[in-house]
């Protein structure tokens, strides 16, 4: 599991502890809850101790992003003390952005509520990324700064580029031979890969070699370009033959191969930024390749997942012991919404935002204990508020209570 943030009495990050020092600390006296999520205790007798070495290092994703905590310790080498597997909410935030521009434009067509199209008197600065992706990239920055207050972070790592051998063998190479040699295979295989989520196309089994294969055979006519190749295990491979996926069972197959890498598309997008704010904040900050990070899982023999990842990136990836850590799930889940005016499917309005956020000191996200004193759920309940209604009732893990039964413990950040 992971470990337990703790600081001092003045504040100032110390190395994390295990679960059952913590208890220990807890019970004693020698220590207070200073913040439940994540879940970070403070010292009463202690302003200050040793500490190690400890890296921040980054995996970047499109959907998921890695993280992990990564101590130096000068008997047990690298040791991961915290893997952190981070939700964005892009996608949402693309979807609203989609809903918000299509409601405008109805708008205009109707001349009412008429508000001009901002595309032409509006600059983006250099850098510039769709707030969809922004997102991501204020994500991890957000988390980097928080946990940098708990943990004495010395150094960051990130995963930034593609490992291109062809580069490495042949600096000089350009134009149709950069296009033909060596790289051209290991793209299209690390494309695959991604595409098909490492698993046989026709079974979907993972964990095992897999081979490029055609969809339609080139004896039938088929061709070498990605949108005819798919990944299969040496069993469906020999078995489809000659045959097209279609006659070999799987029509919807070819639809899917014609459909674009979004998810790679987000994530080449997004790693140099999230590098260049990691930078900026002045620790010492190296960047490396997904080809080391790879190398270096696999031959640890290490399963694929983010945190993971991100525990092998770098140097001391090579070898870094992960030995009972459970990663925290970290979910973005916004502020809140600042659109003014409900409106019903057709963009008409349908009535007034509220004009407060808070009801009695409470908020939707808030980590709070509900103490019910009779009925079915009858005893104390912990947990997020799901739902504030105007008539003072609120939902907590599919209970609805009234305010006066709540107590608050945490205020809702933005993450759950």
């Amino acid at each position: 599991m992971n470990r337990v943030f703790v600081l001092s009495s003045t504040k100032k990050p110390l190395m994390p502890c295990h679960p059952a020092r913590a208890r220990e600390l807890l019970s004693g006296g020698r220590a207070a809850v200073y913040r439940t999520a994540p879940f970070t205790i403070i010292l009463k007798d202690r302003a200050e101790g040793d500490v190690q070495p400890v890296e921040f290092k980054v995996d970047p994703g499109s959907k998921t992003t890695g993280i992990a905590l990564v101590g130096d310790f000068p008997q047990q080498g690298a040791v991961v003390l915290v893997g952190i597997n981070l939700q964005h909410r892009g996608d949402a935030i693309g979807r609203r952005l989609t809903d918000r521009r299509a409601r405008r434009r109805g708008r205009r067509y109707r001349k009412t509520r008429y508000r001009a199209a901002r595309c032409d008197n509006r600059t983006r600065p250099q850098g510039w990324l769709a707030p969809s992706l922004q997102s991501r990239v204020a994500n991890v920055f957000t988390w980097l700064t928080r946990l940098v207050k708990r943990v004495p972070v010395t150094a960051c790592q990130v995963e930034t580029v593609r490992f291109d051998t062809q580069a490495l063998q042949h600096p000089e190479i350009s134009g149709v031979e950069y296009q033909q040699g060596e790289l051209a295979g290991y793209e299209v295989r690390e494309y695959l890969l991604e595409k098909w989520h490492r698993r046989c196309a026709y079974c979907g089994t993972t964990g095992v070699p897999l081979e490029i294969e055609h969809l339609t055979p080139r004896s039938c006519g088929g061709s070498d370009r990605v949108s005819n190749l798919t990944l299969a295990c040496r069993p469906c491979n020999q078995k489809k033959g000659n045959r097209t996926a279609a006659e070999f069972g799987h029509p919807e197959l070819q639809a899917k191969a014609n459909a674009p890498l979004k998810d790679a598309a987000a994530v080449n997008a997004t790693r140099y930024a999230i590098g260049t704010v990691i930078g900026a904040t002045g620790l010492p900050t190296s960047f490396w390749s997904g080809g080391r990070t790879k190398r270096n899982r696999v031959a640890q023999g290490y399963p694929k997942a983010h945190w993971i990842d991100a525990a092998c990136v770098g140097a001391t990836g090579e070898s870094v012991a992960i030995e009972g850590i459970k990663p925290l799930l970290i979910t973005a889940t916004g502020h809140g919404q600042r659109q003014v005016v409900r409106t019903d499917r057709d963009g008409f309005p349908r009535g007034a935002a509220g004009r407060v956020k808070r009801l009695y000191e409470f908020q939707t996200g808030d980590i709070a204990k509900l103490k019910v004193p009779k009925g079915k759920y009858v005893g104390t309940h912990f947990g997020r508020i799901a739902g504030i209604r105007a008539d003072g009732r609120f939902d907590l893990n599919k209970i609805t209570s009234r305010w006066v039964n709540f107590t608050l413990i945490q205020r809702g950040d933005g993450y759950a």
